[in-house]
């Protein structure tokens, strides 16, 4: 009788758990609502399964518990049991996998208007590639992998000059496009997932895998490594930015081409990108080029820690609190040969700071130019 209660209890509790418990999905942001669908199908019949086997077995374990003087009845054939068995399990287990099928065959057939990124995993982090221009993606593989050329392009392939490299751990994707996802691994089996997106695939070292989805909810999400691949499986993290199509185009025009890398340009850190994102949002490049030709202001090449000449006959090292004083108080101090045309800009001390390592950034050697990225 007592292992009839706690057999009740476990039923009981387990579904009690169910409607009470904290984890429950995330909120869909993407097309994938057929794969929660399949997945509540899954819970409903092995649920419903579960509690109905658990119901059974209170029942007999009270009804054929021990009594003294009963004797075992030995009853080794049931046809008619065993029938209903096989006919229920087989319905149960056809309503569980056709949506899977069906969700399955959807995953897989790519739309012929979806753009291409391509995501490269290794113990125990993400980069990422996007085709330039041309829309092509250059020739890539395993065995030209080396410490320059991480992703392993193969060197002379034109359509790989203006491949877009991103080796940050942040990727952006505007809302509403299809995107095609590449696989690649460079070392182990991987899985890349994002809970939110419900997209998930193995990353098979020598080989491509692929699966596609379309955003539709903007935020910020992770990116994890599903497959246990090593020691610091639990530190492949990522973030997948789902943006705005004005935000993506801002974003992507400051990464690095593989032209770019391979002649020595030089990334920005996450900070001087987001004060070149708040000087582009405020205007700032209407009147100061990054070029260094003339415009209604002095360019920001090789600005910063300059000498400049000033407009009462004085002269001044552009430092942070130059900085800081002409985005507040344009007016206090105005270059030679300038006029009085700027309007102060309300900032934060914050959004300050991300300026000026931007404008730090612009300082470049006689020798090279620095292209923008993300680190």
């Amino acid at each position: 009788m007592l292992i009839a209660a706690i057999l009740f209890m476990v039923v009981l509790g387990t579904v009690i758990f169910n409607f009470m418990s904290p984890w429950t999905f995330l909120e869909l942001g993407s097309n994938w609502a057929l794969i929660d669908f399949t997945v509540l199908v899954t819970f409903v019949i092995c649920g419903v399964a579960f509690v109905i086997l658990g119901l059974y077995m209170v029942w007999w374990v009270y009804k054929y518990r021990y009594v003294p003087g009963r004797l075992a009845e030995y009853e080794p054939e049931n046809p008619k049991l065993e029938a209903r068995l096989t006919i229920i399990t087989t319905i149960g287990v056809v309503v569980m996998l056709a949506p899977g099928l069906v969700a399955w065959d959807q995953y897989v057939r790519v739309p012929p208007d979806a753009t291409e990124l391509e995501v490269n995993s290794e113990q125990w982090k993400w980069s990422y590639r996007l085709p330039g221009e041309d829309g092509i993606f250059g020739f890539a593989h395993n065995k030209y992998i080396t410490f320059e050329n991480p992703m392993g392009i193969k060197d002379g392939d034109p359509y790989a000059e203006d491949d877009i490299i991103i080796t940050s751990q942040t990727v952006k994707i505007p809302i509403d496009r299809k995107v095609k996802v590449l696989l690649r691994s460079k070392d182990v089996l991987h899985d890349f997932w994002v809970p939110e997106i419900r997209a998930k695939m193995d990353s098979v070292p020598g080989m491509v895998t692929y699966f596609w989805f379309q955003p539709t909810l903007l935020g910020e999400f992770d990116v994890l490594c599903a497959e246990l691949c090593g020691r610091g499986h639990h530190t492949m993290r990522g973030e997948m930015h789902v943006v705005s199509l004005d935000e993506y185009e801002t974003w992507l025009g400051a990464q690095l081409t593989w032209a770019e890398m391979k002649a020595g340009a030089v990334p920005l850190s996450p900070q001087a990108l987001q004060g070149r994102s708040i000087a582009e949002s405020n205007g700032c490049f209407a009147c100061h080029s990054l070029d260094g030709s003339r415009m209604v202001g002095p360019t920001w090449t090789n600005l910063w820690g300059s000498t400049v000449q000033m407009e009462d006959g004085t002269s001044l090292v552009v430092d942070e609190e130059y900085v800081r004083e002409s985005i507040a108080e344009p007016d206090v101090k105005i270059r030679e040969g300038y006029g009085p045309e700027m309007v102060a800009a309300e900032l934060t001390d914050e959004e300050v700071a991300a300026v000026i390592d931007f404008l730090k950034s612009q300082v470049q050697e006689e020798s090279s130019e620095q292209v923008e990225s993300v680190e």
